[in-house]
């Protein structure tokens, strides 16, 4: 009896004619997750994809990988039948001999549509066979155990729980993104939301050492390959920002040095950007939660931006970016204390609600390009690869 592990989508059933460049992208993406975990084949059905088990003992770790794939809405692991009731009944005692229940359903699905039983008479009669088979009640509503069947044309699937995956659109689909990445809780969850939307992520960590100690560049480290199980491979840029901070605050007011420091994190963030092909540049901000993120100050802050800047946080509160945070695993490394460049050298009253000609005179006192330059130059580039995919191709 073949076991396989069974991944159905939901926004890829919407795309139209584009649907097979999507299943495709997926199909691809659960190879490359699942090499080195017993999977002997990935095949695609309709508007499924199937991977099948050397051993059903493989399953656990199957399961790890195929949740962390953007684009599956939901997988489950199967044994496949042929398209015959009898050999249902047949294999059944032996699949329910380990499971203790006092309650069930059946729940068919007739997929293919010339199988000759209906889907509501397959729930009766299989209904009947494991009542007399376990003395089990059916209960249609709070059952302690559904027994789950598909027929497909040449099959039939039996299984008995589904796993939720994150849905989405599976990595790649969506091109090259830039993210600024902090030490901080915001923009992994960022960087995560982007890649549910098929982004590849490119990492830009901004940092003071050695003004301060490593450990934002660090925690920046663990972010990143934390993040990269779900895309298998990850570039982040390391940026010194330590000599651009010196000399904004040498040089100009303390209530503008924030809308300083952001503006040239955003030149730097753009020519990395451009670099590695990136269509835009994302941040972990959200409307008003701190200073530098009113709007008067975004918009003073994008204005030296000349490709999108993406904020798929912005309508967010910091309770729904902490929840976020804690169910995707970033929480822990987050909340690790760092001494982060943002928080260098910060006045106590910060300017809320900057003007752009202001700033712009303020920044005539500086070297601007000379400065961007020097950053660029200093940068450090780290590749991450996901543990169980390394050596393999994006």
């Amino acid at each position: 009896m073949q076991t396989d592990v069974i991944v159905k989508t939901h926004e890829l059933a919407l795309k139209g004619r584009n649907r097979p460049w999507f299943m495709r992208h997926l199909v691809d993406n659960l190879r490359q997750a699942t090499r080195g975990t017993g999977v002997t084949k990935v095949w695609q059905g309709q508007l499924l994809v199937g991977l099948t088990l050397a051993d059903e003992s493989d399953w656990p770790l199957v399961s790890e990988r195929v949740r962390d794939c953007f684009g599956v809405a939901k997988f489950f692991k199967a044994y496949k039948l042929p398209q015959d009731l009898d050999k249902v009944k047949e294999v059944l005692p032996s699949l329910l001999a380990d499971r203790s229940f006092e309650s069930f359903r059946i729940t068919a699905h007739r997929a293919d549509k010339r199988f000759p039983t209906t889907s509501e008479e397959i729930n009766r009669d299989l209904g009947r066979f494991v009542e007399e088979l376990t003395g089990s009640r059916v209960d249609l509503t709070h059952p302690d155990l559904t027994i789950y069947l598909d027929v497909l044309p040449r099959d039939i699937l039996v299984y008995f729980q589904e796993v939720k995956g994150h849905g989405g659109l599976p990595v790649g689909v969506s091109g090259l993104v830039t993210t600024m990445l902090s030490g901080g809780i915001d923009s992994p969850v960022a960087a995560w939301q982007m890649m549910k939307r098929g982004c590849n992520a490119h990492f830009v960590h901004f940092h003071s050492y050695p003004l301060v100690d490593m450990s934002s560049i660090e925690k920046a480290g663990e972010l990143v390959q934390h993040l990269t199980r779900h895309q298998f491979r990850s570039t982040l840029s390391l940026v010194p920002l330590g000599e651009i901070q010196k000399q904004i605050i040498v040089a100009t007011p303390p209530s503008y040095r924030v809308i300083l420091y952001r503006r040239f994190m955003m030149r730097i963030t753009e020519s990395l950007a451009r670099l590695s092909g990136s269509k835009a540049i994302i941040t972990g901000e959200s409307c008003g939660q701190v200073a530098s993120q009113t709007l008067e100050n975004i918009a003073v802050i994008d204005h030296v931006a000349g490709m999108p800047v993406l904020r798929p946080l912005v309508a967010f509160n910091k309770e729904e970016i902490v929840n976020v945070a804690r169910s995707i695993g970033t929480f822990p490394i987050s909340i690790q204390p760092d001494q982060d460049c943002c928080t260098l050298f910060v006045p106590k009253h910060p300017e809320t609600h900057a003007d752009l000609a202001t700033v712009e005179k303020l920044e005539g006192l500086l070297p601007v390009d000379d400065l961007v330059q020097q950053a660029l130059q200093g940068t450090q580039v780290k590749k991450f690869t996901s543990p169980e995919t390394a050596g393999q191709p994006a």
